[in-house]
């Protein structure tokens, strides 16, 4: 398979939402991975609703933003009103330049490790997996449907959330369950974030001057959902997220790690069911749970004027993250860098000061005046005198999709 164009349009199709962004691949190799490449990025949501939102910036054109609003009654009228907005600007899913669209699949499991071309048997796979990840298929599986009935003649490319993490030794990735029951049922720890994970673990390298196989990182991916992962070599070895997003790190409505024994209690002292305490602990809990709100800068504010409720949330997002630190620091036997990604990971200077207070002993410290500028490039927050490289390197989700999706079409 050889694509003749060199844009891809990444696809992220949420249940009521698709994100989007055309890529010219040429820009961004040339660019060395830069967003010199992004032609056009946008967003719609509430779909299915009369007040649907469509948010699109025609970057290759230097136009002002656009936003329209009124009723989107599914995927297929979403993806038709951008196709729209890209042909306004030149940049009509018509053109011969377009070489694939790459769909952003949250779950694979162990079937699928690299990124795919979509055909029938890919796509009842990821069909398949819907038992395991009823929250994020599903609507990944339309947005792969509604674009292969507008572009049919071009290569739809599946990249997974869960691929980079396929390569977890097996007592790294099992529970200690029955082997036959988990067996059975697909119970495993997968991890999620993958694509940020890959890309940012690549980027530190990079940072640092080496290759990826000459570096051990540990990947703090901290956005409202967050993970972490131990990439030794270029390779994951552990990942903080399970058989769901759900275990691991505090996040903004999640509870991460929890004595699996609280979900029996709570159907049998609490009479909860298993859908009530299911949207309790992924949509009622982490930080949300804990103080009420789940935008760390407000919880800053909070804690500047002297909540205590926000304290303490803030406290156990902290203690929870620098767990993981310490347990990956120990798997990985040898830490050259860790590095902070993702909303809160970039922006938020005082959770990359407190998860690393504390960790001389293991070689991380953080320089006050490294770490408070804003910057959107990848940058080493850590005195030269520290062991371990602590770095801010900011995710690009999309252009990962894109450069998999555009790699395997050019093949």
């Amino acid at each position: 398979m050889t694509a003749t164009g060199t844009r891809v349009l990444v696809l992220n199709s949420g249940s009521s939402s698709v994100k989007y962004q055309l890529l010219d691949m040429t820009d961004t190799q040339s660019a060395g991975g830069s967003a010199a490449g992004r032609l056009a990025v946008g967003l719609v949501e509430r779909i299915g609703e009369e007040n649907s939102r469509l948010v699109h910036t025609p970057l290759a054109t230097g136009g002002d933003k656009r936003e329209t609003e009124g009723p989107i009654a599914d995927h297929e009228a979403a993806l038709k009103a951008v196709a729209a907005e890209l042909s306004a600007d030149g940049l009509g899913l018509d053109s011969p330049q377009l070489a694939a669209i790459g769909h952003r699949v949250v779950h694979g499991g162990l079937k699928f490790t690299e990124p795919t071309v979509i055909n029938d048997a890919v796509l009842q796979e990821i069909e398949r997996l819907v038992p395991v990840a009823p929250l994020h298929n599903p609507a990944n599986i339309t947005g792969i449907r509604t674009a292969l009935a507008l572009r049919p003649d071009l290569p739809q490319v599946a990249v997974f959330d869960t691929a980079f993490h396929t390569t977890m030794p097996e007592y790294a990735a099992r529970y200690a369950i029955d082997v036959e029951t988990a067996d059975a049922h697909r119970i495993r720890r997968y991890g999620f974030h993958g694509t940020s994970h890959a890309y940012v673990s690549r980027k530190t390298a990079a940072l640092l001057g080496k290759d990826p196989s000459e570096v051990n990182v540990i990947v703090l991916h901290l956005g409202n959902g967050a993970s972490a992962s131990a990439v030794a070599g270029g390779r994951c070895v552990d990942t903080s997220m399970g058989l769901t997003p759900l275990e691991g790190l505090v996040m903004g409505t999640r509870s991460g790690d929890i004595d699996p024994a609280v979900t029996f209690h709570l159907g049998r002292v609490a009479g909860m069911s298993a859908d009530e305490i299911d949207t309790l602990l992924n949509k009622k809990s982490g930080l949300i749970g804990l103080c009420g709100d789940n935008d760390m800068r407000e919880i800053r504010r909070r804690i500047d004027e002297g909540d205590e409720r926000a304290a303490l949330a803030f406290d156990i997002y902290i203690h929870r993250l620098k767990k993981y630190i310490g347990a990956y620091s120990a798997v990985l036997g040898r830490v050259d860098a860790v590095a902070f990604t993702a909303g809160v990971g970039e922006n938020a200077a005082p959770v990359r000061e407190a998860a690393v207070a504390g960790l001389e002993e293991m070689g991380m410290a953080v320089d006050a005046s490294l770490n408070a500028v804003r910057s959107d490039e990848p940058r080493l927050i850590s005195p030269e005198y520290a062991r371990v490289a602590v770095a801010v390197v900011p995710t690009d989700e999309e252009l990962e999709i894109a450069q998999q999706a555009y790699a395997l079409v050019s093949a």
